[in-house]
């Protein structure tokens, strides 16, 4: 037997890990591969594919990559569901990676899967760094325009957030943040506790764990005002209703931690690990979704693969108070109903929207829906049957679910489905606006091109699909992730630069929200995702 041992340097560049070794070994009939295959390979899995399968691969939105289940599939196989993708929801890969590259991909899940190291509150702290002292913060807008408008852009694969202005579609800046940009968050306003500023002050959280503060106040030049790092993989991050306190969740190590808002500074570290709702311990069990409860002095921690949603109550800090309500794995993201009082989120792997009612913290209700629920931000709008109702496309099939969520007020309706839309193909976001007839879907994960370049927009009277927009022909490229402007007349689609994400070729495009009817295109911006208008997300507007 033949032990090789392998450096984490090309781990290390995706997520900032020290330098480390792990050692496995090798027969001579089991899969190899070069240092430098095996260290590319090891990076392409991180970014492609880890946020699905898992850092150790035991799966949680995608299925389990361990080594017993890739070693039967073999080598052919696997290649080909790469390149190809699948129907159940996996993207095509043979547009982002050469055969090489897919082969070695391949190979490398069949081998043991490196386990990075842990990450301490003393770590964290020297990442730590402030570019604007919170003395020099000004005291207004230093430019002169209509920041309530702006859109906060995530430039995925560019390590990059774009400011566009949402009156004017300028591009002001393009702000250094960490790599591939999950989730940006602000201020918002809070039934108990508001901040000062709402909408002012934004927070980024990268897949590398990395957390900046936005000042949009500043002059375009400064609006980085500080920065920190809090995991080496992570997801999500909210901001507290007073503004005092940031959380972030890590995917590993798994933990949540909360930082000082201002300066940044992580001030506690609370591991997730623990068990899920069949008694099983789980080791990686990652934090999938966070958010700020509208009317409760509290976070919301999703952990994705325990099934359990964490309410973090944020007024001690020294005596944290946690309540655990066990729903269904695997959670993944959700939002909130127009009340402020009820958290839905996609248990996706379990088919299910689960539904935490925040005030009596407490589980409210689970509701049945089809393959892979993936709502995004989600959309909530009123029925002319159902009353005020909530939607979620599918990763696993063109499908938008809806279901009711007013309990007060048509209870008879609350938390059933009230009916659901065909779309051409599995999707990840949904969006809408309360003086919107309609509601726009994507299907970013229908593996051929013409129908992931297409988002899908259907009546909300009807329930009919009015129009399906080709945004993009070029090859390689597709069209995900909707926003409206502050008044609720644009809708905004990005479109991913898939094939050369490196080079600034995506663009966001802009339509009119009446007339469906394309009106401009910003370009200069590489692989634009998700984007939040200022007003919309500060008022909780859907």
């Amino acid at each position: 037997m033949k032990t090789i041992k392998y450096g984490l340097s090309a781990l290390s560049l995706a997520v900032g890990i020290a330098t480390s070794s792990f050692s496995f070994s090798a027969l001579a009939n089991e899969p190899t591969l070069s240092e430098a295959d095996y260290e590319t390979a090891k990076l392409q899995y991180f970014q492609r594919c880890a946020g699905c399968h898992g850092t150790l691969r035991k799966g949680a939105t995608g299925k389990s990559l361990e080594p017993e289940g890739m070693l039967k599939k073999g080598q052919q196989r696997l290649e080909k569901i790469i390149a190809l993708g699948t129907e159940g929801g996996m993207n095509n890969f043979d547009d982002l990676f050469s055969e090489e590259e897919i082969a070695n991909l391949a190979t490398f899940i069949q081998m043991e899967p490196p386990v990075p190291p842990e990450m301490s509150l003393e770590q964290m702290r020297s990442h730590t760094k402030e570019y604007v002292a919170p003395k020099d913060y000004p005291t207004k807008p230093m430019h002169g325009l209509n920041w309530e408008n702006f859109f906060v852009v995530i430039e995925r694969d560019a390590g990059k957030a774009a400011i566009i202005d949402g009156d004017t579609k300028k591009i002001i800046t393009h702000i250094d943040t960490g790599y591939a940009v999950h989730v940006i968050k602000g201020t918002e306003h809070h039934k108990k506790d508001t901040a000062k500023d709402v909408g002012r002050f934004w927070y980024t959280i990268g897949r590398d764990g990395k957390v900046n503060k936005i000042d949009l106040w500043q002059t375009p030049d400064k609006m980085l005002v500080a920065e920190t790092k809090m995991a080496y993989d992570a997801r999500d991050i909210a901001v507290s209703g007073d503004g005092k306190y940031v959380i972030a969740g890590g995917y590993w190590p798994a933990h949540f931690v909360i930082m000082d808002a201002v300066t940044l500074n992580p001030l506690k570290v609370v591991s997730t690990r623990g068990y899920n709702t069949k008694g099983e311990f789980i080791n990686e069990a990652r934090v999938a979704a966070i958010y700020t409860a509208p009317n409760e002095s509290a976070f919301i921690v999703a952990v994705k693969e325990t099934g359990q949603m964490l309410q973090v109550d944020y007024t001690d800090l020294d005596n944290l108070t946690i309540t655990s309500i066990a729903s269904s794995e695997f959670l993944h993201d959700g939002f909130f109903d127009p009340s402020g009082r009820y958290f839905q989120i996609a248990a996706n792997a379990s088919n299910k929207m689960v539904v935490v009612d925040t005030k009596e913290r407490k589980l409210e209700a689970m509701i049945d829906v089809d393959s892979l629920p993936h709502p995004g931000p989600g959309a909530n709008w009123v029925d002319k049957k159902c009353g005020p109702v909530a939607g979620t496309t599918h990763l696993g099939v063109g499908l938008v679910s809806v279901w009711g969520n007013d309990p007060i007020g048509h209870p008879d309706q609350a938390w059933k489905l009230c009916y659901e839309v065909e779309t051409d193909g599995a999707g990840t976001f949904i969006r809408t606006h309360e003086t919107s007839q309609y509601v726009w879907a994507d299907q970013l994960k229908h593996p051929e091109p013409e129908v992931q370049q297409s988002v899908q927009v259907f009546d909300k009277n009807t329930h009919e699909i009015v129009k399906t927009i080709r945004v993009t022909t070029d090859p390689g490229k597709a069209a995900l992730h909707m926003e409206f402007n502050s008044d609720g007349t644009e809708v905004w689609v990005s479109v991913w630069n898939r094939k050369d994400a490196k080079n600034p070729t995506g663009e966001i495009v802009v339509y009119d929200a009446k007339t469906l009817e394309e009106k401009t295109r910003i370009k200069g911006l590489t692989t634009p995702t998700g984007k939040f208008n200022v007003f919309i997300r500060a008022n909780h507007k859907t």
